[in-house]
C-alpha cells in the first residue's frame, strides 16, 4: 500500500514538472485581477462555476496545516466539460510518517448553461476531494467534498470586476450520520490587472450533527489571489475565521498554487 501511495505521489509531481517545461509550445493564463484568462474553479474551498477552456490543463497544489499537500490535475476535455483527478496527504512536509488520503480524489464539470445578461453561468459537477486532510477515524476530510453540486456564477463590472457565487451540494462523506444537503455562497472582487479578494461562507449544513467535526456556524473563508504571469497563480487564505472547527484558536493559513497551460 505505502508502494502504491508513493508511486502515486511521484507520478503527480513528474506530471507538474512536465506541465512547467512546456512553456515553449503553450499559452499561459492566471485567475486574478482583470487580465485573468482562466475563470476562478473555486472561491476557497468550494466550487464556482468556472471552467477551464477545451484544451487546457491546469495543476493545483494546495499547501495546509501539519504539512499537508495536495495535488490535482485536471483537463478541459470538452468546451463544457472537464475532468480532473487529485491526491495528497498530511505530513508530507516536515516530521512524522506521512498520513495519505485514502483513494485519490476525482472531479467532473459540465457547464449547463453559459452566462448572460440576466442569467448566471450553471455548473453541473462532483467532487470527492475534501480539504485540510483525512480523518481516519470518523472516515471523512476536514472539511466534506462537495459531492455532487450545483454551481451558479455571475459577473458584474465593477471597478473592474465582481463575481457572486453560490451552490448547493451533496457530499458523500456520511459516516457521521448527517446527510443533509449544504449550501454556500462567495463574492470576489478585482483589485487592480492582477490581484482579487475573495470571500467565502460554507454554511456546513452537512457538518453539524452530534458527530460532527463543525460547531455548527458554518465556515467563512477569506482569500487574496495573486496571478504572478506565465500561467502560475497564487492562493494566500485564512479559513475557518469563526472558529467553528475543533481546537482553533486562530484562522488556519493555507498556500494554494495554480499552474495553467492552453495547447
Amino acid at each position: 500500500m505505502e508502494a502504491r501511495v508513493c508511486r502515486s505521489v511521484n507520478h503527480l509531481i513528474s506530471i507538474a514538472a512536465l506541465l512547467a517545461c512546456i512553456g515553449t509550445t503553450a499559452i499561459g493564463q492566471g485567475s486574478a485581477g482583470t487580465d485573468g484568462k482562466l475563470e476562478p474553479r473555486f472561491l476557497v474551498d468550494m466550487p464556482t462555476a468556472g471552467m477551464q477552456d477545451k484544451g487546457a490543463m491546469v495543476l493545483d497544489v494546495d499547501f495546509y496545516k501539519e504539512g499537508g499537500v495536495l495535488f490535482g490535475i485536471s483537463a478541459g476535455i470538452l468546451d463544457r466539460f472537464s475532468f480532473g483527478i487529485s491526491y495528497g496527504g498530511s505530513r508530507i512536509i516536515g516530521s512524522g510518517s506521512p498520513v495519505m488520503n485514502p483513494i485519490p480524489g476525482v472531479n467532473l464539470r459540465l457547464r449547463i448553461l453559459e452566462e448572460g445578461m440576466l442569467l448566471p453561468a450553471l455548473v453541473l459537477g462532483f467532487d470527492s476531494q475534501g480539504k485540510d486532510g483525512y480523518l481516519k477515524d470518523l472516515d471523512r476530510y476536514q472539511i466534506k467534498s462537495p459531492g455532487l453540486f450545483v454551481a451558479a456564477s455571475k459577473n458584474y463590472a465593477f471597478l473592474g470586476y465582481l463575481s457572486i457565487h453560490g451552490g448547493v451540494n451533496y457530499s458523500l462523506e456520511r459516516a457521521d450520520g448527517d446527510r443533509d444537503l449544504n449550501v454556500y455562497t462567495g463574492v470576489e472582487k478585482t483589485i487592480g490587472p492582477v490581484l482579487s479578494a475573495i470571500l467565502e461562507y460554507n454554511f456546513a449544513t452537512n457538518d453539524n450533527s452530534a458527530q460532527a467535526v463543525g460547531k455548527g456556524w458554518g465556515y467563512i473563508n477569506a482569500a487574496i489571489r495573486l496571478m504572478l504571469g506565465n500561467g502560475l497563480t497564487i492562493s494566500l487564505n485564512l479559513k475557518d475565521l469563526v472558529k467553528n472547527g475543533p481546537n482553533i484558536t486562530v484562522a488556519n493559513r493555507t498556500v494554494c498554487l495554480e499552474y495553467s497551460r492552453a495547447f
